[in-house]
């Protein structure tokens, strides 16, 4: 299992829901976090809470629907000269549920793709060339188990990309340790989930974490939070890197 105190993180959408769970259980294992919101105010909570906890973090604000803003984020932690190790590419948004979903804007479709998938595909170029030079880099991307639900088409069309694009991604990390992986909260009672969802967001732990913890160089991964709930940390790694890596089928 990886160590990771010392190590730094940056964690999207990091001042509520699952990446605050996310960025408290991190600062547990002595890991430094790098904490994205849209608004610094957003985040001062969190970085309080995580500093002390005995951790190093600063917070960085950038709107993810914007390109140039994702960019200076980028620019920001390479300034600070910060190495990441991990990335947990949470944040994300869901536009609207249309009920008459024939009729669905083009604006939910470029909205829901510029924010959950196109910032997170900018960052991943980013970051995880400097990965593999280092020898070491573990990215967590968030899905979402929404299917057939035209109503949401645009969410679910974006989190769809996103998959394709860590599937590939996932394909020329073999052999090294930079180990890619997908997660699922499950449908949580957050702002994003709302207050009808199945589970209580604390449930997320340790499972939304664990693809920074597996240490076999196999990228990937599904890794769905909700099988891993009420395990420990260990117990989550091992199960884990029993799972299969799937492929896909041409």
């Amino acid at each position: 299992m990886v160590n990771v105190q010392g190590r730094w993180a940056l964690i999207t959408g990091a001042s509520r829901g699952v990446g605050y769970q996310t960025a408290i259980f991190m600062a547990k294992q002595g890991c430094n976090l790098i904490l994205h919101s849209r608004s610094l105010e957003h985040t001062k909570k969190v970085e309080e809470e995580v500093k002390a906890l005995g951790v190093q973090a600063y917070s960085l604000g950038a709107e993810l629907g914007n390109h140039e803003e994702v960019v200076r984020m980028l620019d920001e932690i390479e300034a600070k000269e910060t190495q990441v190790d991990i990335v947990f590419n949470n944040a994300a948004v869901q536009i609207a549920y249309r009920t008459d979903y024939w009729a669905t804007p083009v604006e939910d479709f470029e909205a829901s793709f510029r924010i959950n998938f196109i910032s997170i595909a900018t960052i991943c170029n980013r970051l995880i060339p400097k990965m593999i030079e280092r020898g070491f880099g573990r990215v967590i991307n968030t899905t979402s188990g929404i299917i057939n639900e035209p109503e949401q088409a645009g969410y679910a069309a974006s989190k769809a990309a996103l998959d394709k694009f860590t599937k590939d991604l996932a394909s020329r990390l073999e052999g090294t340790d930079v180990i890619i992986s997908l997660t699922d909260p499950g449908w949580c009672r957050t702002d994003l989930g709302g207050p009808h969802a199945h589970h209580a967001v604390e449930s997320v732990i340790p499972g939304i974490a664990v693809g920074a913890f597996v240490d076999d160089k196999k990228s990937g991964r599904f890794l769905g939070a909700q099988q891993f709930t009420g395990m420990t940390l260990e117990e989550a790694v091992a199960k884990a890197e029993t799972l299969e890596a799937t492929r896909y089928v041409i």
